[in-house]
């Protein structure tokens, strides 16, 4: 993994909800300074948004690809 265990917070909370269904929530934090060798930091250029989004269609094309196996 290129990311270092000291890098990442997890945690997680659960507990019922109003109905008493339980409920579960994870966070994951990454250190930002981590980030930046992967190009992923939010000072990076490569890390915001360039272009228009794919259209809907290409979406569900890669999920059926997906669960096809290719």
């Amino acid at each position: 993994m290129p990311l270092r265990d000291e890098d990442i917070a997890m945690s997680l909370a659960c507990g019922p909800d109003a109905t008493g269904r339980w409920r579960g929530g994870i966070t994951v934090r990454v250190r930002a300074e981590a980030l930046r060798p992967l190009g992923l930091h939010p000072d990076q250029p490569a890390s915001k948004i360039v272009g228009p989004a794919r259209p809907r269609w290409w979406y569900a094309a890669a999920a059926r690809a997906g669960r096809q196996g290719g």
